[in-house]
């Protein structure tokens, strides 16, 4: 993968991450002007959007998903007939989640 994947890679994320923030934002917006919600509500509303937890999960994926990417380096394969390559990624993302729902089973 090049550079220049890396960078459109890079610039959908950005933007999708900000579309999200947008939306999430005028819907809080919505719900807080209706003047329909209680106390409790509104404080749930105002908190944060992100949470520890969710950092924990992404952060796991990565690690996991980058532990792939280095187990693949060190395996040999055929590169155009193989799907080992995506099956080992597949297995370490899969124990990235399985490790942060074990996790927060705790």
């Amino acid at each position: 993968m090049g550079g220049p994947h890396i960078v459109g890679v890079i610039l959908f994320l950005v933007i999708g991450f900000i579309i999200n923030s947008l939306f999430s934002y005028l819907l809080r917006k919505r719900i807080i002007d209706s003047g329909q919600i209680d106390k409790e509500a509104l404080e749930v509303l105002l908190k944060p959007i992100g949470s520890t937890t969710e950092s924990l999960k992404w952060g796991l994926l990565l690690l996991f998903g980058g532990l792939g990417l280095v187990i693949l380096e060190f395996i040999p394969y055929e590169v155009h007939n193989s799907s080992l390559p995506y099956g080992i990624e597949a297995i370490c993302l899969a124990l990235g989640f399985l490790t942060y729902y074990l996790w927060m089973r705790k």
